[in-house]
């Protein structure tokens, strides 16, 4: 009987060593690709931090085969406090900001891959610090890492480019407590300013802000939540040698919703509709896309967490181009993988 329970420890702690192992190989593989595809210049390091920290710290909790509700057990409290909505939903966002003097990294890294004709990557590297100021605001400055390879794309120049892109500061508003009313509601505000244009590489000149009110509510105790985001943004620029500025704003509606399969581990599924606009208000149609796709997000250890999405292009239309998806303006599919650490 002692030995029939030994094999079984075994058997248990080599398949959770397993699944974090499965997890780090998936986190350093998409990042290698990442990096081949744009041939970049600056290789990310965070994958090595993350296998660094879940060697010193073990297995995320999930590995270990923990579901939530043995989490409220041990904690004795029968509320969310380990979940922090704010990157639960993918490309969506949740109204959570953390907690007053809370700093915290985050790394968020989006990838566009596919236009009508050609070879198209594109990636674009969010570096963020972020400070919790009060319990209601958040002030986060960061810069931007820009990384192209384009071939043979209708519309675009053919390029391999990978630097510094540019620099923003994200500004939150905790509007209305989820824990205390029965939503919560967070204004986000992010003005920044670009030497590489995100979608062609090229150099450019531009000023750009971005506004969005983000819903979130829990919908099953402890199990599932849904967030609802609105978007707004604009954006003035010119390229390089160009005396003419163009100017150019879209509206954006997302919902998700995420659930709690085990301790630590959500997954869940999102959708997206982008509408682009020539000119800052709205102005004239360029055209419009329809994404849908599964997200993720997991804590790697107990301040370090992990998070993404792939969102495909099922419908979308544009001006002059009214068979097939609208490819003109939005690429076919968008990755993401984001992480944060708080400290």
């Amino acid at each position: 009987m002692l030995q029939r329970i030994q094999r079984q420890r075994s058997s248990f702690c080599i398949r959770a060593r397993m699944k974090a192992c499965g997890i780090i190989g998936a986190v350093a593989f998409v990042s290698l690709l990442a990096g081949g595809a744009a041939h970049a210049e600056i290789p990310p390091c965070w994958p090595a931090c993350a296998a660094m920290a879940v060697a010193q710290n073990g297995p995320p909790l999930w590995a270990a085969g923990q579901n939530p509700d043995s989490s409220n057990a041990e904690k004795g409290k029968g509320n969310d406090t380990r979940i922090d909505t704010e990157h639960i939903f993918g490309f969506a966002m949740g109204s959570d900001i953390g907690e007053k003097g809370e700093f915290e990294l985050e790394s968020e890294n989006i990838a566009g891959f596919g236009r009508r004709t050609g070879s198209y990557f594109a990636l674009s590297g969010l570096q963020l610090l972020k400070y919790t100021v009060t319990d209601d605001f958040r002030v986060a400055p960061g810069f931007i890492i820009n990384s192209n390879r384009i071939r043979g794309v209708e519309g675009f120049e053919d390029i391999t480019q990978t630097g510094i892109g540019g620099a923003v500061v994200e500004l939150r508003y905790k509007l209305i407590d989820r824990q205390k009313a029965p939503f919560g509601l967070t204004l986000h505000l992010q003005p920044g300013w670009s030497r590489l244009d995100e979608a062609t590489g090229l150099g450019v000149e531009q000023y750009s802000n971005e506004f969005a009110a983000l819903f979130d509510k829990e919908i099953i105790k402890d199990r599932l939540w849904g967030t609802i985001n609105i978007g707004y943004g604009m954006a003035a620029s010119r390229f390089k040698n160009a005396s003419e500025w163009a100017h150019d704003s879209d509206l954006s509606f997302q919902a998700a919703a995420s659930y709690q399969v085990f301790k630590g581990l959500l997954l869940g599924g999102e959708v997206r509709y982008v509408r682009g606009y020539e000119g800052l208000g709205l102005d004239r149609f360029r055209g419009d896309a329809l994404y849908v796709g599964p997200t993720f997000s997991t804590n790697i250890t107990g301040n370090i967490g992990l998070s993404g999405a792939v969102n495909v292009k099922v419908a979308g239309k544009s001006i002059g181009n009214e068979d097939g998806l609208e490819l003109a303006n939005f690429e076919r599919v968008k990755a993401m993988l984001r992480l944060n650490v708080h400290f």
